[in-house]
């Protein structure tokens, strides 16, 4: 596939009815990882159910394989798109072995992306940590080898090594399989280690429009972008890069 892997033009979209994202355009290429930042209520998770099916659109367009973009996520995964959010969507009750076999996806692949998975086969999910449930998620969704991966704060509320696995993993289905990325992430600075093009979203627009080069670079300008583009719609504190330095020092006791 030479073309993009998804474009969207002009898309707004929102609930009941009301826009929240507005005039949003990219495109995102095969093996190319575009990761959507900003504040909290600047409309990334809105984006990314708009993307998925999740919610209508209210004007513009989304081109994903060939798929209508009204279309809902079951038809749009046949065509090689996979969902993954910070919800962790795990059967409990179920061990891991089989939380993958469920999914169709061979356990030694997943050990392949994810080593430590290995050892704890046979334990339910229940009883697996936050990292090792996300580390599942995650396999599941890559081992499938989808066009698309759509990722939405997987590493939420995890430890900072768990969270570069993570990362890495999707950097790898990137660069060795040309799966095409899309992540929001509360840790910008590890998000954009791995990224190749960045948005930084205000308001539900496009704010900065960054390569991944110029966002590294540029870290002091995306920071200021997060502080200065909230006025009255975020309070102090709801600042997904404010949030992400208030939860350093209590990594360490996130789950691993």
């Amino acid at each position: 596939m030479t073309g993009p892997v998804i474009s969207v033009k002009e898309m707004s979209t929102g609930y009941a009815g009301q826009p929240v994202v507005h005039g949003l355009s990219f495109e995102v290429m095969p093996g190319e990882v575009l990761c959507l930042l900003g504040p909290n209520g600047a409309g990334k998770t809105t984006t990314m159910l708009a993307l998925a099916g999740e919610l209508p659109l209210l004007g513009g367009e989304v081109e994903f394989a060939g798929v209508k973009p009204r279309a809902p996520l079951y038809k749009r995964a046949r065509n090689g798109m996979s969902y993954v959010t910070e919800e962790r969507s795990v059967f409990k009750g179920m061990t891991l072995r089989d939380n993958l076999r469920i999914g169709g996806v061979n356990p030694k692949e997943a050990v392949e992306l994810f080593p430590e998975l290995g050892r704890r086969m046979g334990v339910r999910g229940g009883l697996l940590s936050g990292g090792e449930q996300q580390m599942l998620t995650l396999a599941r969704a890559l081992c499938r080898k989808p066009r698309l991966l759509l990722a939405d704060e997987l590493s939420l509320g995890l430890a900072p090594l768990v969270v570069d696995r993570l990362l890495a993993a999707v950097r790898q289905a990137a660069d060795e399989r040309g799966t095409a990325v899309i992540m929001v992430e509360q840790h910008a600075h590890k998000a954009l280690k791995y990224t190749d093009h960045a948005i930084v979203m205000r308001r539900g627009r496009v704010g900065l429009d960054l390569t991944g080069e110029q966002a590294r670079t540029r870290i002091g300008e995306v920071e200021q972008a997060y502080l200065t583009s909230v006025g009255g719609d975020v309070k102090a504190g709801e600042v997904d890069l404010a949030a992400e330095r208030a939860s350093r020092p209590a990594d360490n006791n996130s789950s691993a």
